[in-house]
């Protein structure tokens, strides 16, 4: 589901001109060019939110304050409380790293069966009109 989301392409008529670009991370090679694969516009902004939810404190190197922390609590028992911690950390980390998304809903979905949280987000990414959502899931591993 996630790759297939973040895989999919731009069908927006309203601009000629892709205003965001970021590398793909799947690292696949560009047959015409020899370089590595860029996603554009929406599929960038979507792939950006989707790392930043998954991304840890103390993850990046040279950044340690970016990231989301929400792996500590999938480990607590789920309560109505956890929920509103989890929502809250991905509207914090997006309003304040990812400037290309106006953030409109988060949404938290238990799912015990599959042991893991279902996050969705919903924004608007600047320049494109219409609304976008980004869905993952967060599983214990361990």
């Amino acid at each position: 589901m996630a790759i297939y989301d973040a895989s999919n392409t731009n069908k927006s008529k309203k601009s000629v001109r892709s205003f965001y670009k970021d590398l793909d991370l799947d690292f696949t090679r560009n047959v015409v060019t020899n370089d590595v694969v860029k996603i554009e516009d929406v599929n960038a902004v979507k792939r950006s939110v989707k790392n930043l939810i998954q991304t840890n404190h103390y993850e990046r190197p040279f950044h340690p304050e970016l990231g989301c922390g929400i792996r500590e609590l999938l480990f607590e028992n789920f309560t109505p409380l956890t929920g509103i911690f989890i929502r809250r950390k991905v509207e914090e980390v997006i309003t304040n790293y990812e400037p290309r998304a106006r953030l409109s809903q988060v949404s938290v979905n238990e799912q015990p069966d599959r042991n893991g949280i279902e996050v969705t987000v919903y924004f608007y990414v600047m320049n494109i009109p219409e609304p976008v959502s980004v869905t993952t899931l967060l599983q214990r591993i361990r």
